[in-house]
Parts: C-alpha cells; structure tokens; sequence
C-alpha cells in the first residue's frame, strides 16, 4: 500500500473509529490504543478494497472486534475505567446531558445508538458489522431511546 494512500484514508477515518472505541472503552487510552491496531491491520492487510464505503465498513467492524477483545481480556477485567469523559466540554448544556446519558448506557446499546445516529447506519448495516440479527438491532435501539427518554426527562425535571 502507497503510504500517500493509507496516511489519506487514516485522517479520514480516525475520529470516527476513535468515537466507536471510546463509546466501547470509555477510556481515551484503550480506544487510541485500538485505533492504532486497526490502522495497522488495515496498512498489512494488503487487501483491495473496492471503494470507501468497504473501506469504512471494514475499518468499524475491525475496530468493534478489537474493542469486544479488549473488553473481554483477563487484564482489562482486573482495572477500573478512568471515566475521562466527566472532563469533556461542550458548547450547550443539553449536548453534556445527551452524551452523558449515552455513555451511561450499557456497551450493547451505546454502540447501536452511536452507529445509528452518528454514523448513520442503516439498521440492516449494524446488524451485519455487530454480526446480530436486524430484530435485535431494532430491539436495542428502542430499548436504547427509552432509557435515554427516562434519564433526561429525570435530569430535565431536576432543573
């Protein structure tokens, strides 16, 4: 692979494939650390990839796969997350509660929600880069948005 090539497509794709592995990890060090794997398998694979959709699709299911082993490695087990997320900044008070609230979320649904709503998915995609069933993926989503609907209304009815 030309390094022109791989050095273009991983400023195009690193932030996105940062935001799946930090909603996986919540944890900047893990989701740089899995980024970082991912470009690398991508730069050895020496596969040709037919357009940037497949490339994009390749990159998030790498990136989920590496994310699931992390999670699920005796090491990773044996250490508290750092919650780094407490420290972000936003520019409107509604977008710290929706994030907040999203990441408050169980793994299985913070993933479906993000690649619904920030990658733009179509269901029938995620189900394919989760390897679950279309059904599930409806199932998780709406299960998502009901908690999400109960955390904000609590958090809004607070104010």
């Amino acid at each position: 692979m030309e390094e022109s090539t791989f050095l273009r497509i991983a400023q195009r794709y690193k932030n996105r494939l940062f935001a799946i592995a930090f909603h996986y990890c919540k944890n900047r060090a893990d989701a740089d650390d899995i980024v970082q794997t991912v470009l690398f398998k991508w730069y050895k694979s020496n596969k040709p990839l037919e357009n940037d959709d497949h490339i994009r699709n390749w990159l998030i299911h790498v990136t989920i796969n590496e994310c699931k082993r992390l999670l699920l490695s005796p090491w990773h087990k044996r250490t508290a997350p750092l919650e780094e997320y407490a420290a972000l900044t936003f520019s409107q008070p509604e977008e710290s509660d929706l994030f907040m609230a999203v990441m408050a979320l169980p793994p299985k649904y913070r993933i479906v929600v993000h690649l619904y709503y920030y990658e733009e998915y179509a269901t029938k995609e995620i189900a394919k880069l989760l390897e679950i069933s279309e059904t599930a993926v409806q199932t998780r989503l709406l299960r998502a948005r009901k908690k999400l609907k109960l955390s904000l209304q609590e958090a809004w009815d607070d104010e």
